[in-house]
């Protein structure tokens, strides 16, 4: 999980000081993806399968959105969407900071 934070948070906050989404941004938003779903399944494993609460609805929310996250900024590399390129950071720092409720959470929990 710490592996997913620092790839996401790379991702988001260097592509926001740069206000311009570029390649190396998108990768760090898909490695950063899939260190969390490599966490969350191990997490998943350790305590024994998903849980309905709070920590489990909102890391489940904050995944589909890193993938569409993810999936809607390689869609505007591929355009070469040049508005979309220079505003895409707004939509990044939006998901990051949902991302980081269940980050938070589990962090409590454990």
């Amino acid at each position: 999980m710490l592996a997913a934070l620092t790839l996401y948070s790379i991702g988001v906050w260097s592509e926001r000081l740069a206000h311009r989404l570029r390649p190396w941004h998108l990768a760090f938003f898909w490695c950063g993806l899939v260190c969390d779903v490599i966490g969350t399944d191990a997490m998943r494993r350790l305590v024994g399968g998903l849980r309905l609460n709070a920590h489990g609805v909102t890391g489940a929310l904050a995944l589909l959105l890193m993938f569409a996250h993810a999936v809607w900024a390689t869609l505007v590399l591929v355009r070469a969407d040049q508005r979309a390129i220079a505003t895409f950071h707004r939509v990044s720092i939006f998901v990051w900071s949902v991302w980081l409720i269940p980050f938070l959470s589990g962090v409590a929990i454990a």
